[in-house]
């Protein structure tokens, strides 16, 4: 395992690099870097490493959301309202109502087949999106309208709203009866993690003010409280609707709400250990890229996912409507929403574990989803919010 961890380190920073200086995203060349080391490739990863690939991809995804909480400010959250509720959701509602009108017609698989792959592709991915909102809030470029707070929120409840979808739609294709329940515990999970907040993140903030630790002891121990809030979502979300994700988020919050100077050290620390999960996310969401099922996918996959964002970007364009924001700001959320790799990377493969008919179809679209937007995405933000964001 240890050659392994050397290898994608090694390889993720040089292939960044490189990528970098070709004026291509870095996370592009980790990617392929992670396709080239993989098991369907070169296969020099080994495999206990791949065994806890999920697992490292989660702590990477915490990172990136405790650093969009301490960015995040609510009093220019609030400014923009009503739009913020609705980049939470509705741009997922309107990617998979267009998987299932597409995929029947194109794959030729049924409708709840459909919808499970809509859920699989709907999520926007965090980690492409935002650091570099996070970069955005550091330029100010937008921030006084709130643009890049709206995507960072809306981008990480959106994958907690798509997950809770997916697990819907496979127990429906898996021949289970539907419950109102599957769709009520949705706002209950999300509210659920948001309220854990008044205590986990109060109590957070009040006892790092207090206790006279180092920076970096108080990083260890946030990231463990918000490893335990993980756990917490796993042992007991049967029992009690729980979304680790915005409860990691909102506590990050908080502590910026109650110390900035705390909020901008620890952001500080966790921008230093983001370069490094940054390699190890990217590289592990390449190794799992079945390279044979990709590019034996076809035109028709090509063309389902050009559709499937239209419809993205019109549920984005939606939420939008009677804003303060202009042409140019509208077509940048539209751009920003687009990027989809760490959700893909993680569920993608399920539908196939369970044995449903569908599953390796999904495995393919979601490996075709990742290759095509994540680079895109990410290139397609970096490319254009100066010219299309104001700056102070």
């Amino acid at each position: 395992m240890l050659f392994s961890m050397a290898l994608i380190i090694v390889s993720g920073l040089l292939s960044g690099w490189i990528c970098r200086k070709l004026h291509f995203p870095g996370l592009f060349g980790m990617i392929l870097a992670g396709i080239l080391i993989g098991p369907y490739a070169l296969n020099l990863i080994d495999s206990s490493m791949l065994a806890i690939s999920s697992d490292v991809r989660r702590i990477a995804l915490i990172i990136i959301l405790i650093r969009a909480g301490l960015k995040l400010n609510l009093s220019d959250l609030k400014k923009v309202g009503r739009p913020a509720v609705l980049m939470c959701f509705l741009p997922a509602c309107f990617e998979i109502a267009g998987m299932v009108l597409l995929a029947p017609m194109l794959l030729g698989i049924s409708v709840i087949d459909a919808a499970v792959m809509g859920a699989v592709v709907g999520a926007v991915s965090p980690a492409v999106v935002v650091p570099r909102m996070i970069r955005l809030i550091d330029e100010g470029r937008g921030t006084q309208k709130g643009i890049p707070q709206m995507i960072l929120a809306g981008a990480s409840v959106d994958d907690v709203f798509v997950i809770v979808l997916f697990t819907t739609f496979t127990s429906l294709a898996q021949g289970e009866s539907i419950s109102v329940m599957r769709f009520v515990n949705i706002p209950v999970s999300i509210a659920v993690g948001a309220a854990a907040d008044l205590l986990i993140g109060t109590l957070t903030a009040f006892t790092m003010q207090r206790i006279k630790a180092d920076t970096t002891i108080q990083v260890i121990v946030l990231l463990a409280i918000c490893l335990f809030l993980n756990v917490i979502e796993e042992r007991f979300s049967a029992f009690i609707p729980f979304a680790a994700l915005i409860a990691i988020m909102c506590t990050g919050i908080d502590i910026r709400r109650k110390s900035d100077q705390l909020a901008v050290r620890l952001s500080d620390q966790f921008n230093s250990l983001w370069k490094i999960a940054e390699v190890f996310l990217f590289v592990l969401v390449g190794a799992s890229v079945a390279i044979s099922s990709a590019l034996s996918a076809g035109i028709a996959v090509l063309l389902l996912l050009s559709g499937v964002l239209v419809f993205r970007m019109t549920g984005v364009f939606v939420s939008l409507i009677f804003t303060k924001l202009n042409w140019r700001e509208r077509l940048f959320c539209m751009i920003a929403y687009t990027p989809k790799a760490t959700v893909q990377a993680a569920i993608g493969g399920l539908p196939l574990a369970m044995g449903l008919p569908c599953g390796e179809i999904v495995l393919t679209v979601s490996v075709i989803a990742i290759l095509l937007t994540a680079p895109l995405g990410a290139f397609g933000i970096d490319l254009t919010y100066k010219r299309l964001l104001s700056s102070p």
